[in-house]
């Protein structure tokens, strides 16, 4: 159970950091992007860490309060979790 919570964890987290690079290469070709709704929905789901590493990486969304202030807040709360999970599990 514990490998499977690890790796649902890394895996929200890699697809996270792959949204928001890609949606930054949609942004420079001005080209149909993803919606702020699914960033989100990512987020929440374990992502926020990658989200987070992937804003600064390549600069995106950095200058939306909500991203800026909310993924760092939001990763370091599901670490907390994923953290607390593991423990009471081992």
């Amino acid at each position: 159970m514990i490998k499977t919570i690890a790796f649902i964890y890394l895996l929200m987290n890699v697809i996270g950091f792959y949204l928001m690079k890609l949606d930054k290469e949609k942004a420079k070709k001005n080209q149909y992007r993803i919606s702020e709704k699914n960033l989100w929905l990512v987020a929440f789901l374990s992502g926020a860490a990658g989200m987070a590493f992937g804003m600064n990486t390549f600069r995106h969304k950095t200058k939306h309060l909500q991203f800026k202030m909310g993924l760092p807040v939001l990763a370091f709360l599901e670490a907390g979790l994923i953290l607390y999970l593991i423990i009471q599990l081992s």
